[in-house]
């Protein structure tokens, strides 16, 4: 395929670019004309590449993009899964480009999306157009891509049990991760759930002036801080009675397997900007993003944050609180433990509302299976080395109800790196990882059998 990309590679740039430049950022209202309109162009693209059909599918939020190839019934059926929506761009200040004009240089294309995950997205369209135009496609393709992943797929799981039938297949692609790194490719064989919540914390009826009421009435948000800092005890592990309940913990032979992923502290540190790492004793760094759960605060806010002193007893006090849950953890159960939990901390001076956000389950897949071997096989042909097994830290929920509803297995190829600092400001995506990827698909194909 190399040489298919270098005769193709500005069209495939300009086709890629015209989706990064559509801002198709889920979580704002103000953008479902461009959900829309970005759904819509990728119905376009897949036309062009060959697919049979390809259609924008109503849900009950943003529109699922669905587009199929039929080879040989007879033949096996990869469904190829993806998202078209983006985070957030925010804070644009920190941004050294228009997040949403994508540009070239350095080696990467840098934009919104441009990892997570138009770009990995648009390699499957393009590894797919390749093997149909040169007569080498003989697997039947279905394409599923949603715009609501970065907001928890609410709407995607209700779709595909309304389209069960027609997204019937023997292995669900996605790319939608990241390797270990160039040097160490990876195929991620797990992923962690989520439960997400806001809580809310209420004190006197309106902000108070600091001076005639401060000492004498509660602040929501020194409660608030209280009431966090006693979910995570000095060992690391959160203190939500339950939370530990349906953890399965891995063996030793398991523990030692994932083990042969190589991990530089120093540089893992120096890539932070941290000079000490923390999290649950017992476990390595890797471990306690791959096979343990955690807690963490993502937001905090109450009280005055403008420019110079407002002497305000705030009334509110808010925070946004994530738990990634490993295989087995359920996340309705985990959500009800902690929202159960948090009320108890509550003392009668402050009101407490918890209300769910996101949530999701974690899954798990075989190493043993035809098309884990296939990817392997492929990845090792393209980089020049056989990948290691992982376990991703982050989620994407849907995937363990593509599990169940449909009874297929997600295969995890991912290639974006630590360094495209998705989710966050100046995202990139080095081109050898976006031409790599679509190589490895491409091969992926020869050798699922």
């Amino acid at each position: 395929m190399k040489e298919y990309i270098e005769q193709n590679k500005d069209r495939f740039f300009e086709e890629l670019f015209s989706i990064l430049r559509i801002p198709s950022v889920s979580a704002k209202p103000e953008h479902k004309g461009d959900m829309r309109r970005c759904a819509q162009r990728l119905v376009e693209l897949l036309l062009e590449a060959g697919a049979d059909e390809a259609c924008v599918s109503e849900s009950a939020g943003n529109p699922v993009v669905f587009g199929r190839k039929t080879v040989d019934p007879a033949a096996r059926t990869v469904l190829v899964y993806g998202h078209y929506d983006v985070q957030p761009a925010e804070p644009f200040e920190k941004w050294n480009s228009d997040p949403f004009e994508p540009e070239i240089h350095d080696g990467a294309i840098w934009c919104r999306g441009a990892n997570d995950d138009k770009g990995q997205l648009f390699m499957h369209i393009k590894a797919f157009e390749f093997l149909l135009r040169t007569g080498q496609l003989r697997h039947n393709v279905k394409f599923m891509f949603e715009g609501e992943e970065e907001i928890g797929s609410p709407s995607l799981p209700g779709w595909i049990k309304a389209h069960r039938s027609e997204l019937k297949a023997d292995v669900c692609l996605v790319s939608d991760t990241t390797m270990i790194s160039e040097k160490v490719p990876s195929i991620n064989c797990g992923m962690r759930g989520l439960a997400y919540l806001q809580v809310d914390v209420t004190g006197p009826n309106k902000d108070l002036h600091s001076g005639h009421y401060g000492g004498a009435v509660a602040n929501p948000i020194q409660v608030l801080c209280e009431m966090i800092s006693t979910l995570i005890d000095a060992d690391g592990r959160v203190t939500v009675p339950g939370f530990y309940d349906d953890v399965v913990n891995l063996s030793r032979a398991d523990r030692r397997m994932l083990a042969k992923a190589p991990f530089d502290m120093k540089e893992y540190k120096e890539f932070l900007g941290v000079r000490a790492l923390r999290g649950e004793k017992g476990y390595t760094p890797l471990e306690r993003t791959g096979i343990r759960p955690c807690l963490d605060v993502c937001g905090i806010w109450g009280g005055y944050t403008g420019v110079g002193a407002k002497t305000v007893l705030p009334s509110e006090a808010h925070a946004k609180i994530s738990m990634r849950l490993v295989p087995n953890q359920d996340s309705a159960t985990i959500t009800r433990l902690f929202k159960k939990h948090f009320e108890k901390l509550a003392p009668k001076c402050v009101k407490v509302n918890v209300t769910p956000c996101e949530g999701g389950d974690g899954f798990l897949i075989p190493i043993s299976s035809d098309a884990y071997k296939a990817a392997s096989r492929a990845i090792a042909e393209v980089y020049g080395i056989e990948p290691v097994p992982s376990r991703g830290g982050g989620s994407i929920a849907v995937l363990a109800e593509v599990q169940k509803i449909l009874g297929i297995d997600p295969l995890l190829m991912g290639f974006g790196l630590e360094r495209d600092t998705i989710h966050s400001p100046n995202e990139s995506y080095l081109l050898r990882q976006f031409f790599g990827g679509m190589e490895s698909i491409a091969k992926f194909y020869q050798y699922y059998n």
